[in-house]
Parts: structure tokens; C-alpha cells; sequence
């Protein structure tokens, strides 16, 4: 559970880091491209789904703030490729601006769902505005993967880096 308001901006700016890296790394091509078939969110392209991570991100700190499960932010355009990481900073600044100095006690106040009569708690609905970044994210990684464009290892290892590492840590930690 995040307890400090604080503690969970400074998990938000790793997340936003790791979109900037990604996004950063797509290529020219990357600004044209688009699912070939699909309906809807299905269909977007790239620069709409970085349009669309850029504006959520306010839509949830309404949510957190009390003020209803509302965009209200003009989401910068995102037409071009370089435009992309502009918006996704613009909209970090913001969210920062409007999470910063608000109450220890809305991390655990419960907020009433979108849609149903369900509530979670502040830090919960905190925590699924990160998960539904992390979606988006993984879905522009996932399309530049089958383009054949780079993506950017999570943490810097490649999976065979780490298994490189396999003998070494069984030499620290013997059974």
C-alpha cells in the first residue's frame, strides 16, 4: 500500500521515464504507422494512443481528488512524432501539480467507482492509472516488436543477459 503521496510521484516519474525511453525510441516510421484493421481504440496509432496516455493521466487525478471521473485537461496534439514526448511531459507536470501537497488520509478515503456502486481506495485508483499506462505502453512496445523497431529492455538486461548471470548466482547462493 502507498502511504505518502510523495513515495508514489516518485514511482509515477519511474513509469514516465520508462514511456519516454520506449516512446524515444520508435523510429521515423513509427509516426505513420497504425494497426491495419480493428475498431475504436483498436485502431489507433501510436501518436493516438501517446495523445490518450498523456489525457488519462488527468482524468484519474480528478478521480483521486474528489472532483468525478472527468478529463478536463487539453491533451497537447500529438500528431507528429515529435510532439510525442513534449505531451507526455506537459502531462506529468501536470498531474504532478495537481497530486502534490494533497492529503496523506485521500490515499485510503474511498472513491466511488465510474459506473457502479463499487468504491476503492485513493492509493488503489492511484495505482490503476499506472496500470492502465503501463497497458498502453506495453501495447506500443508490443506493435514496435512486430515491426521489427527496437524495444528497449525494461531495466537495461535483456532476458539472456540476466540468464548469463545464472552460474555466478548460484556460486553466491549454494543450495
Amino acid at each position: 500500500m502507498i502511504t505518502d503521496i510523495d513515495a508514489f510521484l516518485r514511482y509515477f516519474d519511474g513509469v514516465h521515464r520508462r514511456a519516454l525511453r520506449d516512446i524515444g525510441a520508435l523510429p521515423p516510421e513509427a509516426e505513420r504507422w497504425a494497426p491495419s484493421s480493428g475498431e475504436g481504440e483498436n485502431a489507433w496509432s501510436i501518436g493516438e494512443i501517446v495523445r490518450h496516455i498523456a489525457g488519462t493521466r488527468m482524468y484519474f487525478a480528478r478521480a483521486y481528488r474528489g472532483e468525478g471521473w472527468i478529463a478536463d485537461w487539453e491533451v497537447p496534439i500529438t500528431e507528429s512524432q515529435s510532439s510525442w514526448l513534449p505531451a507526455l511531459e506537459a502531462s506529468a507536470a501536470e498531474f504532478h501539480r495537481r497530486l502534490e501537497g494533497t492529503p496523506p488520509e485521500w490515499l485510503t478515503r474511498k472513491v466511488q467507482m465510474l459506473d457502479t456502486d463499487g468504491v476503492l481506495s485513493g492509493w488503489r485508483l492511484l495505482m490503476m492509472m499506472l496500470e492502465h499506462e503501463i497497458h498502453h505502453r506495453s501495447q506500443i512496445d508490443t506493435y514496435a516488436g512486430l515491426q521489427g523497431w527496437p524495444v528497449p529492455d525494461i531495466y537495461g538486461r535483456s532476458a539472456e543477459q540476466v540468464g548469463l548471470q545464472r552460474e555466478r548466482q548460484r556460486e553466491l547462493h549454494p543450495d
